[in-house]
């Protein structure tokens, strides 16, 4: 599976898996999902990088995992009877996000995905790579897996102050 998932004109249409992190609405192309799971007790890696808070087994496999609010705010998130695990499968490599509840898949025209304003971009903000907007509910943030998983390595690079 591809890691981005180009949103052409010419597609019939999307399907977004959304789901809830520090009270924002979020999702994810529904093609890199492999499933969603009830939060599982997370085994902490010694000297991983900062931001994977540790694994999980699921089906025979150790997936990495981590929280999407600390990912995207630097603050945890509060694990909650809501709380899952989005298990996605990026080009063969899986990988857990922690949100605090996953909502609904959402079917949307490629024509409706906005792009992250021109400001964000420059200042070099790449995590969110579009936006849909819905009438009388909050706007849905695409996530950038690929640039989810540059963080992650980034983080490796920068000191720890947790593991």
């Amino acid at each position: 599976m591809n890691l981005e998932t180009d949103y052409t004109p010419e597609a019939i249409e999307v399907s977004l898996a959304c789901f809830e992190a520090r009270r924002r609405s979020y999702a994810v192309d529904v093609s890199l999902v492999r499933e969603i799971v009830r939060t599982h007790e997370v085994t902490p890696l010694p000297s991983a990088p900062d931001l994977i808070d540790g694994v999980v087994e699921l089906r025979g496999a150790l997936v990495p995992v981590l929280d999407l609010g600390r990912v995207l705010t630097g603050d945890r998130s509060e694990v909650t009877n809501q709380s899952r695990i989005v298990v996605l499968d990026c080009d063969g490599l899986l990988m857990g996000l922690c949100v605090d509840a996953a909502t609904d898949v959402l079917s949307v025209n490629p024509s409706i995905l906005e792009d992250v304003p021109e400001l964000a971009t420059q200042a070099g903000y790449n995590v969110v790579r579009a936006v849909v907007r819905r009438e009388s509910e909050p706007p849905v943030m695409v996530l950038s897996v690929k640039a989810i998983m540059e963080k992650v390595y980034r983080s490796a690079l920068e000191p720890s102050g947790e593991n």
